[in-house]
């Protein structure tokens, strides 16, 4: 037993011994190789132990291609190398844990956003964890729907769980806060809790997973629209109710699929569950879809009772609910703003935001002046905001200027919308007005409210705003931001256009002028010699802004100016002038007593910007020699420096750095002219006029009168036919007891300048609706020789009664015009009214011939000149005998009705406005030529204060202040600093027929005008008024005529041409009549006739005026003794007490009633004329 036990152990040992040797051998085997056999186990210890030694020697060699493999450690066979594994421990644990980190500060987040909402924290987060639970279901949904599962081993069931739990904690602090617990225990989300809670509980007790309903937490998305309101993510109304329809109808989409995944997939329970099938959840979905869709291809299909029961039932109400969704949230996604995104600014880019009436036209017309090639480079991005999404032409005109417009959909009023368009970083906002509007005052009210709103947002904003109607401008002076020191400035469309006009009745063709002047056109060249040749070149100019180069310092203003036309070849009209106090003005052609100062802002006429560089880089030094004016350019023998940064400014540095310069406070300002006693009347003058009189406004820029009764103003037509008018204004104007009113006050304030002396006044005559007179006579109450005919422009025999053919200019004007809804037919009246007088005939005029062959000459036609006047006296205007001879101007809405004015020219319907003859001869006048005024503003608004002051005879902010208080002028005595207002110059028409430059006038050359006219009386010249056939040897040309603005200095002049001029104000001018005449017939070719005859200042002595009341009555005496012992006198010139009362219709003498008598003998044309009085 001892032997069998040692042999046992013997045999244990040496199978020890042998499992010994056998693992040597083993692993000997793994280090030489795979083939050797496991037979060797029977070696000997020795052996093994010297196979080992040698293995030893050779194991770096064979360590880079086997790895050892031992039979206790299960390894890869094929001795594949697994080093990544290793690497990937690490990298998994630094990314993982990167990503925990990153997704805990995530959640941290959201928890602190959470907390900040107060009571909407727990329902965001169970929003969440709902969500949470349905993606989970989805998850499991892959499994079957009964099935085994370990709670401790399943990490989906864990996180279920955990979801439940709070889903449980939170129904329980619902439950405890309901008022109603039944109502609580019934609704929808309670029901929810009920199927999806207590099952999880039971899963993890029997280690066993149901799907069962945990499909119905579908159900939360339909609070989804409500959660996102929590956070204030949708604030538009068409959002959240987009949001709504898509939640309720994927809520019930995925919810009737998950029943039916389990139903057809658990089978009926009376069928033992046997006829199931496996459908997975997706698949449902799509049954769901394809059967609410009434397609129903028929591939899936329900095949258990209970699924098909439940689809006939889904069927009713799924197909309604897609039937009514689904185009609903198709037409909400479509109606979603195309251009409803957020402007992104561009750095080193300014940008400025344009809003209001935005459409094809008025964008077109803006665009195409903003951005015309004439400018600097306009580095200028436009954004256009509107609350109407463009149309496909106006889409089209953005997308050619992609580069620089963008447009958003949205309203200025909407403080969000204003944030989008970023318009507290804008450059400026520019409000553009409907100018075809039946309602101009509401039209205004809205842009007023557009500004409100803008300047609540953001008050630093510069506002350039359109205004239809001059009184509404006042209500802008109640917005506490407005500041026009800052630019903000309101362009007010009915004065700008009835000022063009009455400057037209001052000097035909005027209007035309300055419209092309303040407009951005490109140089049209045509080779013939035509009348538009010499037009568009002077189309092609424009109005700029440069500081004058100091080698201008200390000249006067009229050497400056010529040394501009003739070296540099730029006109100067007007400078910024600094008074001693720092304030500054415009003075547009001050005379020769103003010396240029360091830092003065000129004001030139020229083609392109580049061209007025030469004013500021003019170096008398280096330039003094040159000749080619292209040469002249940077000096480079000093360093020149801008003068503004030498002039202290008055204005704000926002201000000057935008414009480069300072705003001009208004010429009349009175503290100014207290420091400027060059202005100021001598005492002799004043001592002249009655000091208790007001014959002026309080701010002394009109003329002014008591306020008088309309009634004591109307003429009849037979009292009109009786009374001698010559030289006056007959205004023709459209309107009844419903139209709009156009501000006729504008129209006559600048005829009532006070630049302009009480006889050289032109009459006024309105012929119209009395009832629409009415209404505007309250602005016009205030100013002298007004007088209103009541009848109708269309009326021959009213138009005869105010003896049109004698009138320095007819006026047609329309308040109806924008109460049509068809364009074409806007001004039909205005046309047909033109036509009309265009038409009619009439034979000599008795007024003329037979009265001044009897001395009965009218005032204002005197031919005779004072003794030693410099110029001629004015020759006879030929009656007119046809009413196209009439000088006209008609006012137009539809700029393409001007093909309706001219039926003998060839006029293409398409062309521009600029372009058509009408407008080219100063006839007609449309105001769409001022939209180009809004982007001129923008880059400098001096032009619009040198605009307004040409234009509006003076109107200052000071004096819209004053008529916002009492909507009328205010009348004021004179004093030494009203009076000196008066000193500004006026624009006039020069005749070269006969007067000091005749000489000129047959072949001369404009340049030797323009300096003899500077140099002898400080007129500044600016342009021609031409016939249009003077260039053609016809024996009967034309009388039409056209504006040359600014022609060169070689242009050869006819003796036929009319001279714009800027003309000074002559103190001594007093009753004398001298003959440099001003706004008469244009369209006569040989001559012109006035009412209103400027003289010339000269050193020659004149004769003073009489200095008391008994001479003065002497002097009328022996004048109407050489009338024939007429019983009626005209009207007199009696500078104390020159404003008329009232007109009374006095008797004629017998004389002369015998000799019109006579003379209506012979003519049935022609209506009696009488004699007025004007009561002083």
């Amino acid at each position: 037993m001892a032997n069998g036990g040692g042999g046992g152990g013997g045999s244990s040992g040496g199978g020890g011994g042998g499992g010994g040797g056998g693992s040597s051998l083993r692993m000997s085997s793994n280090i030489h190789a795979n083939h050797l056999s496991l037979d060797a186990s029977s070696s000997s210890s020795s052996s093994s132990s010297s196979s080992s030694s040698s293995s030893l020697v050779h194991e770096p060699k064979m360590d880079a291609l086997i790895i050892p493999v031992t039979m206790e450690v299960p390894c890869d066979s094929r001795g594949q190398r697994m080093w990544w594994a290793f690497l990937a421990s690490s990298m998994v644990t630094f990314f993982g844990g990167l990503f925990i980190i990153l997704l805990w500060r995530t959640l941290k987040y959201l928890w602190t956003v959470c907390c900040h909402c107060g009571g909407k924290t727990k329902v965001v987060l169970v929003f969440a964890l709902s969500i949470g639970a349905l993606v989970i279901y989805f998850i499991d949904s892959s499994n079957p729907i009964e099935s085994c599962q370990n709670f401790y081993k399943d990490f989906t069931l864990q996180i279920d769980m955990a979801f439940n739990v709070f889903f449980l904690l939170y129904f329980g602090l619902r439950f405890i806060a309901a008022n109603d617990k039944l109502w609580f225990w019934l609704e929808v989300n309670s029901v929810v809790d009920f199927f999806t809670v207590p099952p999880v509980f039971v899963s993890v007790y029997l280690n066993r997973s149901w799907l069962g309903l945990r499909f119905l937490r579908a159900l939360r998305l339909i609070q989804f629209s409500e959660i996102l309101q929590f956070l204030n993510i949708l604030k538009t109304s068409n959002s959240i109710k987009l949001v709504n329809l898509l939640s309720i109808f994927i809520s019930t989409w995925l919810t009737a699929a998950g029943f039916i995944h389990l139903v057809e997939n658990s089978g009926d329970p009376w069928e033992n569950f046997q006829n199931n099938q496996a459908l997975t959840y997706w698949e449902c979905v799509y049954l769901l879809m394809v059967t609410m869709s009434t397609v129903g291809y028929g591939d899936v299909y329900a095949k258990t009772t209970l699924g098909r029961l439940f689809m006939v039932f889904f069927i009713l109400g799924g197909l309604a609910m897609f039937a009514s969704y689904v185009p609903e949230i198709i037409e909400l996604i479509g109606n979603r703003k195309k251009y409803g995104g957020s402007y992104s600014a561009v750095s080193g880019r300014k940008h400025i935001v344009v809003c209001g009436h935005i459409t094809l036209e008025s964008v077109s017309n803006f665009l195409k002046d903003f951005l015309h090639k004439d400018r600097d480079d306009v580095n200028v991005e436009i954004v256009f905001l509107h609350n109407i999404s463009p149309n496909l032409e106006l889409e089209a005109l953005f997308k050619r200027h992609f580069t620089q417009v963008e447009f958003y959909q949205g309203s200025v009023l909407n403080p969000h919308d204003l944030a989008r368009v970023k318009i507290e970083s804008a450059d400026a906002c520019l409000i553009l007005a409907n100018k075809y509007c039946a309602d101009p005052d509401a039209e205004d009210a809205s842009n007023i409210m557009r500004v409100i709103s803008i300047k609540n947002y953001h008050p630093k904003i510069r506002i350039i705003t359109q205004m239809l109607q001059y009184h509404n401008k006042a209500h802008l002076l109640n917005i506490p931001s407005w500041n026009w020191k800052e630019g903000d400035d309101a362009i007010c469309l009915a004065e700008l256009k009835l000022g063009f006009i009455a400057q037209s009745c001052l000097a035909q063709g005027l209007s035309t002028m300055l419209a092309n002047l303040f407009s951005m056109r490109s140089f049209i060249k045509i080779e013939e010699d035509t009348w538009q040749k010499y037009y568009l070149e002077g189309v092609s100019n424009e109005m700029y802004t440069e500081y004058l180069s100091s080698a201008f310092v200390g000249l006067s203003f009229p050497t400056v100016c010529e040394l501009c036309f003739v070296k540099l070849k730029l006109l100067m009209i007007a400078i910024e002038y600094k008074s001693a106090n720092r304030e500054s003005r415009i003075l547009i052609n001050p005379g020769n007593h103003l010396k240029i100062q360091e830092g003065t802002l000129g004001f030139f006429i020229a083609s392109d910007a580049k061209e007025v560089k030469r004013a500021f880089f003019y170096c008398k030094a280096c330039h003094d020699d040159i000749t080619d004016p292209k040469r002249i350019k940077k000096c480079g023998c000093k360093r020149l420096i801008y003068f503004e940064d030498e002039q202290p400014s008055t204005l704000s540095p926002k201000k000057k750095q935008r414009n480069g310069g300072m705003r001009n406070s208004p010429n009349s300002s009175p503290k100014l002219m207290r420091h400027d006693p060059l202005l100021i009347p001598g005492n002799d003058q004043i001592d002249n006029m009655d000091s208790s009189v007001k014959k002026y406004d309080s701010t002394g820029m009109f003329h002014w009168c008591a306020p008088k009764e309309i009634e004591k103003v109307i003429l009849t037509r037979s009292e009109a036919a009786m009374t001698v008018l010559s030289g006056h204004v007959v205004v023709c104007i459209f309107g009844d007891v419903t139209s709009a009113l156009i501000g006729l006050r504008n129209l006559v304030m600048p005829l009532r300048a006070s630049n302009f002396h009480y006889h050289e006044l032109k009459h006024i005559v309105f012929v119209g609706s009395i009832e629409y007179l009415k209404r505007e006579w309250e602005t016009l109450h205030n100013f002298p020789k007004v007088s209103i005919l009541p009848g109708t422009p269309l009326s021959r025999a009213d138009l005869r009664a105010v003896n049109i053919n004698l009138c320095d200019m007819c006026v047609i004007l329309s308040a109806n015009q924008n109460n049509i809804d068809d364009t074409s037919l806007q001004d039909k009246e205005c046309i047909l009214a033109s036509l009309n007088i265009k038409s009619m005939q009439f034979d000599d005029s008795i007024g003329v011939l037979q009265a001044n062959s009897q001395g009965f000459t009218p005032p204002g036609m005197d031919r005779s000149s004072p003794d030693n006047s410099p110029v001629h006296g004015m020759l006879r205007q030929p009656s007119i005998t046809t009413g196209v001879n009439i000088p006209i101007i008609t006012e137009l809405v539809n700029d393409t009705n001007v093909q309706f004015l001219d039926q003998d020219d060839d006029d293409d319907p398409d062309t521009e406005l600029y372009l058509t003859q009408p407008f080219a001869c100063g006839t007609a006048f449309a105001v769409s030529v001022l939209d180009s005024l809004m982007s001129a503003t923008y880059f400098n608004d001096n032009i619009l204060t040198l605009i307004r002051t040409l234009v509006t005879g003076g109107a200052t902010p000071e004096l819209e202040a004053l008529i916002a208080e009492e909507n009328a002028l205010r009348g004021g005595y004179s004093t030494p600093q009203t009076l000196a207002n008066r000193d500004r110059c006026r624009v006039a028409q020069l005749a070269l027929l006969d007067g000091p430059f005749a000489d000129l006038g047959d072949g001369g050359c404009y340049g030797d005008l323009f300096c003899k006219a500077l140099k002898t009386y400080n007129m500044l010249c600016f342009g021609i008024y031409r016939l249009r056939d003077a260039h053609l040897s016809t024996p009967s040309p034309c009388t039409k005529r056209y504006v040359i603005t600014n022609p060169p200095y070689e242009f050869e002049l006819v003796p036929t041409d009319l001279i714009f001029c800027l003309m000074q104000f002559d103190h001594n001018a007093g009753q004398s009549r001298a003959s440099l005449s001003h706004s008469s017939h244009s369209s006569q070719s040989s001559s012109k006739k006035s009412s209103s005859v400027h003289s010339i200042p000269s050193t020659a002595n004149r004769p003073n005026r009489p200095k008391s009341r008994e001479s003065r009555d002497k002097q009328n005496a022996t004048r109407m003794n050489r009338m024939g012992q007429a019983e009626k006198k005209w009207f007199t010139d009696e500078s104390d007490n020159a404003y008329p009362r009232n007109i009374q219709i006095k008797p004629m003498s017998t004389h002369m009633a015998n000799q019109i008598n006579q003379y209506k003998s012979t003519s049935s044309l022609i209506p009696p004329i009488r004699e007025v009085e004007d009561e002083c």
